[in-house]
């Protein structure tokens, strides 16, 4: 996933929101969102290769989600799949258990092994924890407001992170209910950033621009679905997931769910 946006305790009647891109090479083989054969309180698509993810959602209200840190002179083919730290915070035994703090604790002293990324953990409505191992490696909690993460740390200020939290604050201070079609759209933006205010991650000028919409779309790498996220403060979630690349056939339809949270006992 290379766009992050949510809505941490930013809204009495929304706890949680999330709105996120997955951008990724077309031909790598990606499941679309279902809850897991594996694992039946999981909901979120599953990288087809590792067998990781890059969002998911646990019906006990736990959730976890991750970006890659775009440093192309650091890439390591033999590297760990990152999305394995988003799976194992929401299926390894006793997940359930730990706290999003005691998880990234437990991940921080291996985070090193792993490519650059960007890691959030938590409970809707609860706690919310980040790490990245290109920072200085440290947990920490995330406080409430609006948030965003592309392919640098949290809240660098890249344009389609700007411009994507504060679509997002209007969205939250918009008509109700809040639809996830509105966050939709807004991820959907293919608008790019102008040359002065490109950050300068090592790619050449011309790949930085296509990188710099919300929405990505070049002939072999690109936004490839779109996820809503909304809880409600009586528990109830809506995940919505559309897929926008060249390999899903056109007109698929959206994967949407909806569920009340299980809390644990």
């Amino acid at each position: 996933m290379c766009t992050l946006l949510l809505a941490h305790r930013a809204d009495p009647e929304y706890p949680l929101v999330i709105a996120a891109n997955r951008d990724e090479l077309y031909e790598r083989p990606t499941l679309r969102a279902a809850f897991w054969d594996d694992a039946s309180d999981v909901l979120g698509g599953r990288d087809g290769v590792a067998g990781g993810t890059w969002l998911g959602v646990h019906r006990d209200g736990r959730w976890a989600a991750l970006t890659n840190v775009r440093e192309p002179d650091r890439h390591d083919p033999r590297a760990p799949s990152r999305g394995a730290l988003v799976r194992d915070f929401l299926t390894a035994p006793g997940a359930g258990a730990r706290s999003p703090a005691d998880y990234l604790a437990a991940v921080a002293p291996r985070a090193h092994a792993y490519n650059g990324f960007n890691l959030v953990v938590g409970r809707a409505g609860d706690e919310l924890w980040y790490l990245s191992n290109r920072d200085d490696r440290s947990p920490r909690p995330v406080a409430p407001g609006v948030h965003g993460v592309s392919n640098a740390v949290l809240n660098t200020p890249w344009p389609k992170v700007r411009s994507g939290r504060e679509e997002l604050t209007r969205a939250l201070a918009g008509p109700r209910p809040l639809e996830p079609e509105h966050l939709l759209t807004l991820l959907h933006d293919r608008r790019r950033a102008a040359d002065d205010d490109l950050p300068r991650t090592g790619v050449p000028l011309a790949i930085e621009r296509e990188l710099s919409a919300l929405f990505i779309a070049t002939p072999r790498y690109g936004t490839r679905c779109s996820t809503v996220v909304l809880v409600d403060r009586r528990g109830r979630a809506r995940f919505v997931e559309r897929a926008t690349d060249p390999t899903t056939p056109p007109h698929a339809a959206d994967v949407r769910r909806e569920f009340t949270l299980a809390r644990p006992s």
